[in-house]
């Protein structure tokens, strides 16, 4: 691979961008195992695909805010190094996809000339945080949350103790009670609160921990009904290091946070988050809201001539797409786009058209599509015709015709049938058999390519997600139908059941007596879930039992959605949540690298970073030790006592009184010069004693 060097301004970016491009050389060379190098794209935003030899770049925008200019910076860099395709996710990034991996390096140096990072946008980090799409805008918000979001991403970017979780986590800001970034399936889900205090009004946050989707989905739980705003990023730390130290790391599917939970218990859990208080780095952050840059309004240049070709389309789009801000005057305009999925040149096109009568503030939403700002009513004729003139004028946006989908067997490696080629088909259902449905914002239909819930078919009202079916010897794409699940209210949330399985193909008749069911027997104000609760789910799984009987099946029920030939699994390895690495030579590096680090980090003043390299290394030279003995750990905490027993007790190393104390004196210091500097001489001293150990076991296996 060519080598090549940033002229960044920003010197640890340009850093960062350099040490990929060393460790893909280093990879290529085969100095590094795939296992490492895995885990250490995953962290820069690189993921495999299905297609072998390409990746999927993630590119990371803090609650999908992107100015216009980044918005072109993306669609350049998807022509130079992509498909000329972006795909707005229900994290609310952007993917690209077959990317080669040796052009990575260099497509993140001309993202980060626009302020645009993939770092930890996949892999065991803190992912992208999002929030409500309204905010800043919402007529419902008590508070802008914005400026706490931004915080919160730019506190834990590159954070020593998010960079190498047992499993990822997930945080949502909603704008309002309303929980329109759904809190309660979140590892963190805040809702903006006012307080009258002392005769002050001080603002905080109802906040819920535990929450996740996936094939085993949890609803968190709250922790405070109200926490002050300058307490929240101290709270998250503190979590943040309990979940560090005590969560799975050997088993990936019970590595989330949800499980620690529920393994400990919440008490346990807010006990341990408690002992950390002493040692996090700031003990409050405040967040100076007003001085907080707000999207301003356009400066209205002029607006060229224009046409609208379907009048009565625009008046529907008026209904279901447009809506006033709280700043009187101005509207809202969402852009419904079809599984997230909208090109470059279209995108340029609309930012040229846009740009006179768009605030310099585009939304991209969870349910994938984008947010227009501050329009003037006068102007939203003129918006409706561009987007008309490029394709993206439907109407329908966030209804029951706007349905969400992750990639599934399109690019992904844990798909099992296919979530486009279904959703595309079902949206055509609505459309030409269900039209008025348009209207309907209260049912919501998602899917899935697996049980992993990327298209968050866990909380929908009507959910699918891809499975297999067997008959006669053969294989069948499937669907598993989920019914129930939505937004109640104030960090309330409701999970879907599990209906039935049928296939694939007839997932369309599905959704047909699921709405011919409900326009029949639903009551005249009755929504979709007080119906289903109403009816329960033994009703549904009756109404839809003909439909999952196998004796009637066809030859065109053995081909999934968007394909010509018949279904095979082709499952491959997921890298959602990234890799357990158990080599002893590269856990010891490891050990090393965080000895340097720390070192780095105590020099430039950053004390609470350098102590937490410094406890990194602690861990990362046991576990290599250990493993050398055939002992693997699934926990940090298991690690520390696991050698407290094989090593210490056993007077292979000596410490004062044992190991874990010695590590674990992170938790009961004050992050000071004095403490950051005794705690790393102790780590330098066990990483020598470490790698002589090492070295003299292997010289006695060798003799």
């Amino acid at each position: 691979m060519q080598s090549f060097r940033t002229e960044l301004e920003n010197p640890i970016v340009q850093q960062d961008i350099i040490d990929l491009e060393k460790k893909i050389r280093l990879f290529r060379e085969g100095a590094i195992t795939d296992e490492k190098f895995r885990s250490l794209r995953l962290a820069r935003g690189v993921y495999g695909q299905r297609q072998p030899g390409v990746q999927m770049v993630r590119i990371k925008l803090p609650y999908g805010k992107m100015t216009l200019q980044q918005w072109n910076r993306i669609t350049e860099v998807s022509d130079e190094y992509a498909t000329s395709n972006l795909h707005l996710t229900t994290r609310q990034d952007v993917q690209i996809h077959y990317v080669s991996l040796d052009r990575t390096p260099e497509l993140w140096s001309k993202l980060e000339e626009d302020s645009i990072t993939i770092r930890e946008a996949c892999g065991n980090t803190v992912r992208n945080i999002t929030a409500s799409d309204r905010a800043g805008i919402d007529p419902e918000e008590p508070f802008d949350v914005t400026p706490y979001a931004d915080a919160t991403f730019r506190y834990f970017l590159r954070n020593p103790v998010s960079q190498e979780m047992g499993r990822k986590i997930k945080i949502s800001f909603s704008s309002s009670e309303k929980d329109t970034a759904w809190s309660f399936m979140h590892d963190f889900g805040m809702i903006p609160k006012v307080k009258i205090i002392d005769g002050k009004e001080v603002r905080g946050f109802k906040v819920l921990v535990g929450g996740g989707l996936g094939a085993q989905p949890f609803l968190a739980k709250t922790v405070y009904e109200f926490l002050e705003a300058d307490l929240l990023i101290p709270y998250i730390e503190n979590v943040l290091r309990v979940f560090d130290r005590y969560g799975e790391r050997t088993s990936r599917n019970k590595a989330r946070m949800k499980f620690l939970i529920q393994k400990i218990g919440i008490e346990e859990f807010e006990r341990l988050v408690k002992e950390e208080y002493k040692a996090v780095k700031v003990k409050s952050v405040p967040i100076d809201a007003d001085a907080w840059v707000a999207t301003a309004p356009p400066q209205v240049g002029t607006v060229p001539a224009y046409t609208i070709k379907d009048p009565k389309k625009y008046e529907a789009w008026k209904i279901t797409n447009v809506f006033e801000q709280k700043q009187k005057g101005y509207f809202g305009a969402y852009v419904k786009i079809t599984l997230g999925n909208i090109g470059s040149a279209i995108s340029r096109q609309l930012i040229e058209a846009l740009r006179p009568v768009i605030a310099d503030d585009v939304r991209v939403t969870a349910n994938q599509g984008l947010l227009l700002k501050y329009i003037l009513p006068e102007h939203l004729p003129y918006v409706y015709s561009a987007l008309e003139a490029a394709g993206f004028a439907e109407p329908g946006f966030d209804s029951i015709a706007d349905i969400t989908a992750c990639p599934g067997t399109d690019t992904c490696n844990l798909g099992i049938s296919s979530s486009t080629g279904i959703a595309k088909v079902l949206e055509d259902v609505i459309k030409d058999e269900f039209p008025d449905l348009v209207y309907n914002k209260d049912i919501k239909i998602k899917i899935s390519g697996c049980m992993n819930s990327c298209g968050q078919h866990g909380i929908a009202s009507i959910g699918f997600h891809g499975s297999s079916m067997k008959s006669g010897g053969k294989v069948l794409p499937a669907l598993q139908v989920l019914l129930g699940g939505g937004i109640v209210g104030d960090g309330v949330g409701r999970v879907a059941d599990k209906v039935i399985k049928v296939p694939s193909r007839r997932g369309p008749d599905v959704l047909r007596s699921l709405l011919h069911d409900y326009e029949i027997n639903g009551g005249e104000h009755e929504l979709f879930n007080e119906y289903y609760d109403r009816q329960g789910e033994k009703y549904f799984y009756e109404l839809l039992k003909p439909l999952a009987d196998l004796t009637t099946l066809t030859a065109g029920d053995f081909v999934d959605w968007g394909q010509a030939q018949d279904y095979a699994t082709a499952i491959g390895v997921g890298e959602c949540a990234g890799v357990i690495i158990d080599l002893v030579a590269t856990l010891l590096l490891e050990a090393e690298e965080k000895i340097e680090l720390a070192s780095a980090a105590i020099i430039n003043g950053a004390y609470a970073d350098g102590i937490y390299h410094t406890y990194s290394s602690f861990v990362q030279g046991a576990k290599a030790l250990l493993l050398g003995e055939g002992v693997s750990g699934n926990t940090q905490i298991g690690i520390i006592n696991d050698f407290d027993k094989h090593f210490v007790a056993t007077g292979k190393f000596s410490f004062d009184p044992d190991f874990k104390s010695t590590v674990l004196q992170i938790n009961g210091n004050e992050p000071t010069e004095s403490f950051a500097k005794t705690y790393f001489e102790q780590a330098h001293a066990f990483y020598k004693a470490a790698q002589a150990y090492r070295q003299k076991s292997s010289e006695l296996v060798q003799a």
